[in-house]
């Protein structure tokens, strides 16, 4: 007879979140602080404590900052005005992106498809230049939004 085990939480709705390929959790869309909450909750092992620190990074430095999961990733932005950074996880780092990235001084170091985009991806074990991305974050928020 084949094994059928399943795991106790294939039908626990209650289990959380799914983890995407990299460990990306799977959250529903929707706006403001609770969706994020929920997202950053998810987020596996040592990613969990990074998302911590960057939101409270983006919420210290932009306090009036707009907040919403889409597309599985927590987005910042200014209400009615569009987007400025979101971020996800990978398998072995958590990718910022700055929508318009390549106004920022200095340029986020990780180039994207797309003009403007940059990225910043943080590994484990990096030492994060607060100071940095506190400049990138204030920069990123005064830019016109992306509308999304």
């Amino acid at each position: 007879m084949p094994n059928s085990a399943k795991n106790a939480d294939d039908d626990n709705p209650d289990s959380g979140p799914k983890l995407l390929s990299g460990g990306n959790p799977q959250v529903p869309k929707g706006e403001g602080h609770e969706p994020v909450r929920t997202y950053i909750a998810a987020m596996p092992g040592w990613k969990r404590s990074l998302g911590e620190r960057l939101d409270r990074l983006i919420v210290r430095t932009v306090p009036d900052v707009h907040k919403a999961v889409k597309w599985n990733q927590p987005f910042y932005g200014h209400e009615g005005e569009g987007w400025f950074l979101a971020f996800r996880c990978y398998t072995k780092y958590v990718q910022l992106q700055f929508f318009r990235g390549a106004s920022l001084d200095p340029v986020p170091p990780k180039a994207s498809k797309h003009d403007e985009v940059r990225y910043c991806d943080i590994r484990e074990d990096d030492d994060l230049d607060e100071d940095q991305l506190v400049s990138w974050i204030e920069q990123a928020s005064n830019l016109p939004g992306e509308k999304m």
